[in-house]
């Protein structure tokens, strides 16, 4: 899995403090149950969001080939010398 971009974790962190708050201000609630649901369904919606924001595209070469270069002749073999 790879890891996740610096606008993932943005993204995502800001969804679940954004929607915790709007839920629990909308909601008036103050028992304990409804707030962990509250914070269940604001963390499960800030996954949600930080995993479908669109991850960079890698760059690939697209150019057209250079010209070829002209082949390289091998180095001329040096006789052993024998004593």
């Amino acid at each position: 899995m790879p890891r996740p971009t610096a606008a993932q974790l943005a993204y995502g962190s800001c969804t679940v403090i954004f929607s915790t708050l709007a839920m629990l201000l909308l909601s008036q609630t103050s028992s304990g149950l409804g707030i962990t649901v509250i914070a269940l369904a604001a963390l499960a919606l800030g996954l949600l969001v930080a995993m479908t924001v669109p991850l960079p595209k890698a760059h690939t070469a697209t150019t057209a080939p250079a010209e070829p270069l002209e082949p390289v002749e091998p180095a001329p073999q040096e006789e052993p010398v024998s004593l």
